[in-house]
């Protein structure tokens, strides 16, 4: 439960309230995974309390995100998925033709940050991308 002591204290000294339901959705957010959607929240959520609906969820999760604790990320295919800051840089390779979704390793996404730095004079806030293609398996299928 460290990661969800860490984000309601950084919530509380940054002068927010947390609320009940906000704390249930950071745990449910904190326990899921390292990518959650809001689907996974509200039934891990529903679990515990009938009292919290599906929109304080994306409010919750939005709030959450424009503070900076979370990450929101488009998997393509209306697939939205959220991260704690805490999961760390990471890539999806997302191929647009079978919808399979690869996590590229932390170094490949070092890399490209400072290649764009040397390159460009850009320092890069990338914590959670996603690039799409095609994968090898379909590359085969559809030379």
């Amino acid at each position: 439960m460290p990661h969800c002591t860490t984000m309601i204290e950084t919530l509380r000294q940054r002068g927010h309230r947390v609320t009940p339901q906000r704390e249930m959705i950071i745990e449910a957010l904190t326990h899921g995974g390292d990518h959650v959607t809001v689907e996974n929240i509200f039934a891990t959520v529903q679990t515990r309390s009938h009292a919290v609906n599906i929109a304080t969820i994306y409010r919750t999760v939005e709030f959450l995100v424009k503070e900076g604790l979370v990450t929101r990320n488009d998997l393509g295919g209306d697939q939205i998925v959220y991260t704690t800051r805490y999961h760390g840089p990471h890539v999806h390779l997302v191929c647009r033709q079978c919808k399979k979704s690869v996590e590229a390793t932390s170094a490949s996404l070092r890399h490209l940050s400072k290649q764009l730095e040397e390159q460009y004079g850009f320092h890069t806030d990338i914590d959670h991308l996603s690039l799409f293609g095609l994968c090898a398996e379909c590359q085969q299928k559809h030379p």
